[in-house]
C-alpha cells in the first residue's frame, strides 16, 4: 500500500527549521541563513519514492507580532497545527526553555505524532543534551526526541525513518514528479531576499519585500526583472549603495545562485522602490501574498 502525508515542521525563529526542511527534502526549498525570521510564507517541499510522498512544510518562526506581516505569519505556524499527518517540533540547544509557551500548550494537546528535535547538538556537550532531552519529556510527554544535527547531517537519517513509519496509507496528493507547491518566480524572490538578509544589516533586511515583475523563460535561458520594496527614502539608498554598488553585489549573487538553482544562464534586473509602511498595510500584504484571514 502507498503511504502519504502532510509533515509540518514548527518551532520558533532561528532554532534550524528551514534547515532541516533543506536536509530533508535534498533541495534547496527556504532560505537558511544566521538570521530569524527570514521564512515568511509556508513553504512545501515533497519527498517521492515509489511507496511514499511526504509533503514537507517549512513554516515562519512562532513570535508575538509587532505588525501585520507577522501577523500573517504566525497564522501560516498556526495552521500548520490544523492540517499535519505528523508534526515536527523544532528547538536547538541555544533557545532558552519556555519560549512561546501559548503556542506549545497547544502542541501539547494534539492527537497526531508529534517529533520534537532538539537540533545543533554538534554546538553542546552530552551532559546539557541530556539534560534537554529530560526537560522536553515533561513539557512534551506524548512527543517523541530526536537530538540531532541539521547543519551537520548528524540523525536526519533515523528521524526521515521514523517519519515514513509514521506515513498513513494513502495515494499521492501531488504529482509524483512535483517537489514543492511553489511557481518558479517565488524561488527567485526567495534566493534575492536571501542575499539582501546576508549583506545588509539592522532592519533593513526585514523593511524588504521582493516582486517577479517578469520572468520569461528559454530552452537555456531566463530573463528576470525584479523589483526590491522598501518602507522608507533612506533604505531605498542603502540598498542602492554609494554609485550603486550594494544592489550590484546583491543582483551579482543573486543570479549566481539562480543559476545553480535552474540550471539554465540567468539575465536578472533588479530595480528598488518604497511603498511606505507596507508591513502595516493590508493592501500592500495582499499585493504581496500574505494571507491576512483571522479565521
Amino acid at each position: 500500500m502507498h503511504k502519504a502525508g502532510f509533515v509540518n515542521i514548527v518551532g520558533n525563529p532561528n532554532v534550524g527549521k528551514s534547515t532541516l526542511m533543506n536536509r530533508l527534502v535534498g533541495e534547496r526549498i527556504s532560505i537558511a541563513t544566521f538570521k530569524a525570521q527570514t521564512t515568511r510564507h509556508r513553504i512545501m517541499g515533497i519527498v517521492n519514492t515509489d511507496e511514499a510522498q511526504i509533503v514537507f512544510s517549512d513554516t515562519p518562526g512562532v513570535l508575538k507580532p509587532n505588525y501585520k506581516l507577522q501577523e500573517s505569519m504566525l497564522a501560516f505556524s498556526e495552521s500548520a497545527l490544523q492540517d499535519a499527518d505528523v508534526l515536527i517540533y523544532v528547538t536547538d540547544v541555544v533557545e532558552k526553555a519556555g519560549k512561546n509557551s501559548e503556542f506549545l500548550e497547544k502542541v501539547s494537546k494534539m492527537d497526531i505524532p508529534v517529533l520534537l528535535v532538539i537540533n545543533k547538538i554538534d554546538l553542546s556537550n552530552q551532559e546539557d543534551v541530556v539534560s534537554l532531552i529530560a526537560h522536553w519529556k515533561e513539557v512534551l510527554p506524548q512527543a517523541e526526541i530526536f537530538p540531532i544535527s541539521a547543519k551537520a547531517n548528524f540523525g536526519t537519517d533515523g528521524l526521515m525513518e521514523r517519519i515514513k513509519s509514521l506515513l498513513p496509507d494513502s495515494p499521492p496528493y501531488f504529482d509524483k514528479d512535483q517537489w514543492t507547491d511553489k511557481p518558479a518566480r517565488f524561488f527567485v524572490t526567495e534566493i534575492i531576499r536571501e542575499k539582501i538578509l546576508l549583506y545588509y544589516s539592522k532592519e533593513v533586511p526585514y523593511s524588504t519585500e521582493v516582486v517577479v515583475e517578469q520572468f520569461k523563460e528559454s530552452d537555456k535561458s531566463i530573463h528576470i526583472n525584479a523589483i526590491i520594496y522598501v518602507e522608507r527614502e533612506s533604505q531605498k539608498g542603502i540598498i542602492i549603495g554609494h554609485r550603486g554598488v550594494a544592489l550590484k553585489k546583491v543582483s551579482t549573487e543573486a543570479r549566481k545562485t539562480l543559476e545553480k538553482f535552474f540550471q539554465k544562464n540567468i539575465y536578472l534586473e533588479v530595480f528598488v522602490k518604497v511603498d511606505k509602511n507596507w508591513r502595516n498595510s493590508d493592501r500592500s500584504l495582499r499585493n504581496f501574498g500574505y494571507n491576512l484571514d483571522k479565521s
